[in-house]
């Protein structure tokens, strides 16, 4: 039986919405794409249909990740508030709908051109958007402290959420956020 093409557009999303959230929580090869189709609710031989490949569909999920990322963030007009909120204990904890730069970032590192040509383009976004967000210096020197932060963020989340300790966890995101000058106490959001 065929579906429509609403109905089709409808489960490409299902599929891309459940493999961002799969890759960020067990990892590109952590996850099958059997897997992938059981939690979009659809069965393994219709994926094809949609994907010339596993890799085809990995540089669509993680550009919905970036993008959603990006969205979220557009959001703040303080640079402090951005920061504090990523470094978050909530945020660290919720690796299936948090950072896929902190998720994937190694993996991203070994995946295609379309996955990794979709991480820079955000990146360089993101620069961007937090050099707007920063304040003083040249247009040159905010590029560069934006590099940083972002850096330095993406930084202590993976080792916040690598750590079995999770006094040390919490010290970690608490040093970050306080090396980067923008401690604030912790808000949900």
């Amino acid at each position: 039986m065929r579906v429509s093409r609403e109905q089709a557009a409808e489960n490409h999303e299902q599929i891309v919405e459940a493999a961002s959230r799969l890759f960020r929580q067990q990892g590109f090869d952590g996850v099958s794409v059997d897997a992938i189709m059981q939690q979009a609710g659809l069965t393994h031989g219709g994926f094809y249909g949609h994907f010339k490949s596993k890799e085809d569909l990995a540089a669509q999920a993680v550009a919905r990740a970036l993008e959603q990322a990006a969205e979220r963030q557009s959001r703040y007009t303080d640079i402090a508030d951005l920061v504090s909120n990523y470094l978050s204990p909530r945020h660290c904890a919720d690796r299936a709908n948090g950072c896929a730069i902190a998720a994937l970032g190694a993996d991203i590192a070994r995946q295609g051109k379309g996955v990794r040509r979709g991480l820079t383009t955000h990146l360089r976004a993101q620069f961007d958007r937090f050099a707007h967000l920063l304040k003083g210096g040249t247009a040159a020197h905010r590029r560069k402290q934006a590099i940083t932060t972002l850096a330095g963020m993406v930084g202590a989340l993976i080792l916040a959420r690598a750590v079995d300790d999770p006094a040390l966890s919490k010290e970690i995101l608490a040093a970050v956020k306080d090396s980067l000058g923008t401690a604030r106490a912790d808000r949900d959001c």
